[in-house]
């Protein structure tokens, strides 16, 4: 009797942690089937719309400030879902941050959705396969900056929306990393932060389980709300680098290599 208990209670356990499963996979395919439906209305109407009717002078100010708003409403509805949690060390120090190249790691699918929907007017820097992309070309191609087209444009693109205090986020691995992974950075954030004399802020993105990762399949939500832990990491002040006898190849690695330490661990106390 008491191994059929025992058996029995083990098939009910199991038995709610595949519903739990099946539950928040259904709640994680509509919540992105929402976000697709959005931004399709953003990319095919909104943007195209303004491209009319929004004076030219005020166009980026209007679409960076629909999308912070719109991703910020879906990080909240994720959270609402109870598909995430967003924790952050000190919500302040990221909603007030302007006019500074924003650098951070990169584990999951969402982490610009999130950074973006928190931090205002923050605008993206991105491949340019994303300009053909059905959801969100028009959007990539009205707001955000392209890596991988014309560096000298997209440079003094850069210091035209710093000196006006918009964000640039960039994620140094360029794709997303997988757990146990070697950080590899690409140094195109520390070649735009010495050309622009812009100081850095990097930003650390903790996940509490594996979530839209690398090869991971986007219903894969397991059994629990995973929780996105959010914390700047101090700040890197290029100044600090400038004041130093070193060969532009020199200076270059050594903010490279600040970012790494600074994006590999949580907010040191």
């Amino acid at each position: 009797m008491g191994r059929w208990r025992t058996f029995h209670g083990n098939g009910v356990t199991l038995m709610k942690s595949a519903v739990k499963k099946i539950v928040r996979s259904f709640v994680v395919l509509f919540l992105f089937g929402f976000f697709g439906c959005g931004a399709l209305i953003i990319n095919y109407i909104i943007f195209p719309c303004a491209a009319v009717f929004v004076k030219k002078s005020g166009r980026k100010a209007f679409y960076c400030n629909v999308v912070h708003k719109t991703w910020g409403f879906f990080n909240a509805l994720m959270e609402k879902s109870g598909a995430i949690k967003i924790e952050t060390e000190n919500p302040e120090s990221l909603k007030n941050i302007r006019g500074k190249i924003i650098v951070a790691n990169h584990p999951s699918f969402i982490d610009i959705v999130l950074l973006i929907g928190i931090i205002p007017d923050t605008i993206c820097i991105a491949k340019k396969e994303l300009k053909k992309n059905i959801f969100m070309g028009n959007i990539v191609k009205s707001l955000f900056l392209i890596n991988d087209e014309n560096q000298e444009s997209m440079l003094k693109e850069s210091v035209h929306l710093l000196s006006k205090g918009y964000n640039l986020i960039i994620f140094p691995t360029g794709t997303r990393t997988a757990d146990g992974e070697t950080l590899k950075l690409h140094k195109g954030a520390a070649m735009l932060a010495i050309h622009t004399k812009t100081d850095i802020i990097p930003v650390y993105i903790n996940c509490s389980r594996k979530f839209l990762s690398k090869n991971q399949k986007i219903y894969d939500a397991g059994e629990e709300t995973v929780v996105y832990k959010i914390s700047v990491n101090g700040e890197i002040k290029i100044e600090d680098f400038s004041k130093r006898d070193l060969t532009e190849i020199q200076l270059r690695n050594r903010v490279n290599s600040a970012i790494k330490d600074k994006i590999s661990t949580q907010l040191k106390n």
